[in-house]
């Protein structure tokens, strides 16, 4: 388990490590209404696909229980409303809106006691973060298993206990694998233009010292190209039916890249990021972000003003890929009949 809390429920409020804080400041940010929850998905106080799925179904409770009323038909509408600012934060990680759907199941239950509808809203948002350490654990003790001995792992983007309820997907198999007493380096790419993987991955894995080097996202093809990386492990924020899958812009390049140099690439993720309604890569929205991501590093410009395209997510097709983790099973080609065996 990592040494700090992705995010929490207490005292009828959602604390969250503010992620944009990071590395320079460990501040804590604490949401007092569903609206706050939302502004920390959309600035990406919290981000990563399970994390973002947590947040979600902790702000509907917290706008849940905040309601004041009586009427029941009254409460569920409110609830929907709630639900739907919620879900209209980021487009791109189906884990969001596979939150919101379990959350408002629970509408749904026989309870007519308003109070008790509250109730097992919150109980409800905290099985979900409770649930998603227990995957994250099945996940890293299964994609463990595919990691050698003195390896050297790269990964993209952060997908570690910071993008989840607090143990990781993909970091969360290196973090398996390191604590089963192999020898484990990880190589963790900036991930411009937000820097999740410097300023979030090298991070995580320095402060519970797991062997961390960062290089720049130009750098892969040459390390590749040296014999520096023995394993690509990355996480994902949807994948489609056919196996095809959205991350981090980047992650499509370095999976050509790997399969040119004859490297296992490995996506982890739980089966809440499949997405069974979504055929193929190219179905799965990319959101869009705001362009100063790329003409600034925190605050300050380093280009003109200039016009600038900033997609937050690339495809990655699934014939690049060699396993999918999944907490039940690794699945490998061909990745639809696979896939769809998990949720039989």
């Amino acid at each position: 388990m990592s040494s700090f809390k992705t995010i929490e429920w207490k005292d009828n409020k959602v604390i969250m490590i503010d992620q944009t804080k990071l590395p320079n400041e460990e501040v804590y940010l604490k949401c007092q209404t569903y609206e706050d929850v939302a502004d920390a998905i959309k600035r990406m106080v919290i981000r990563g696909a399970p994390a973002i799925g947590v947040a979600a179904a902790m702000g509907i409770a917290l706008g849940a229980i905040k309601i004041e009323t009586s009427d029941r038909a009254k409460f569920l509408g409110e609830v929907n409303k709630i639900t739907d600012v919620i879900l209209a934060t980021r487009p791109t990680a189906v884990n969001l809106f596979w939150a919101g759907k379990r959350m408002l199941r629970v509408l749904d239950e026989r309870e007519s006691n308003i109070n008790q509808i509250k109730t097992r809203l919150v109980q409800e948002a905290n099985n979900i973060l409770e649930e998603d350490i227990e995957i994250c654990r099945n996940i890293g003790r299964i994609g463990a298993e595919l990691i050698k001995d003195n390896s050297v792992v790269l990964t993209h983007c952060n997908a570690g206990a910071l993008a989840t309820a607090g143990y990781g997907t993909a970091l969360g198999v290196v973090r398996c694998a390191y604590e089963a007493g192999k020898n484990i380096k990880v190589i963790a790419t900036e991930t411009r233009p937000f820097l999740q993987g410097a300023r979030l991955t090298a991070w995580e894995l320095h402060k519970d010292g797991i062997p961390v080097s960062l290089i720049t996202d130009s750098m892969v093809g040459h390390i590749m190209s040296k014999g520096m990386v023995d394993a690509v492990v990355l996480g994902a924020d949807r994948i489609a039916r056919n196996g095809d899958f959205a991350n981090k812009i980047g992650t499509y390049s370095i999976s050509v890249l790997a399969k040119s140099h004859g490297i296992p690439f490995y996506v982890a993720a739980p089966i809440s990021t499949i997405d069974y309604d979504c055929p193929e890569g190219s179905s799965i929205p990319i959101e869009e972000r705001d362009t100063a991501e790329v003409t600034h590093i925190l605050g300050n410009r380093i280009a003109p003003d200039v016009n600038v395209y900033n997609p937050a997510f690339d495809i990655t097709p699934s014939e690049n890929i060699s396993s999918i983790i999944t907490e039940k099973a690794v699945v490998r080609e061909p990745f639809i009949k696979g896939l769809s065996e998990l949720i039989k």
